[in-house]
């Protein structure tokens, strides 16, 4: 149980001293850039799965006939 405080311990004293964070500034910029790819991607998923739909249900429809 002492290595996992340990451990836990080591990992925080390392963040706080070792480690160098970006500005708040940066931080909110490239959070809005990760926002707005996430959306750009979801929609373009939803076209591509909204296409294939179309596009499986027409080759059924067409069997089916």
């Amino acid at each position: 149980m002492m290595k996992i405080v340990n451990y836990i311990s080591e990992a925080f004293e390392e963040l706080k001293s070792n480690t160098t964070w970006p500005a708040w500034e940066e931080v909110q910029r490239l959070t809005i850039v990760v926002a707005v790819f996430s959306v750009l991607f979801a929609l373009a998923t939803w076209g591509v799965d909204e296409v294939c739909a179309k596009f499986i249900a027409a080759i059924f429809n067409w069997i089916k006939a």
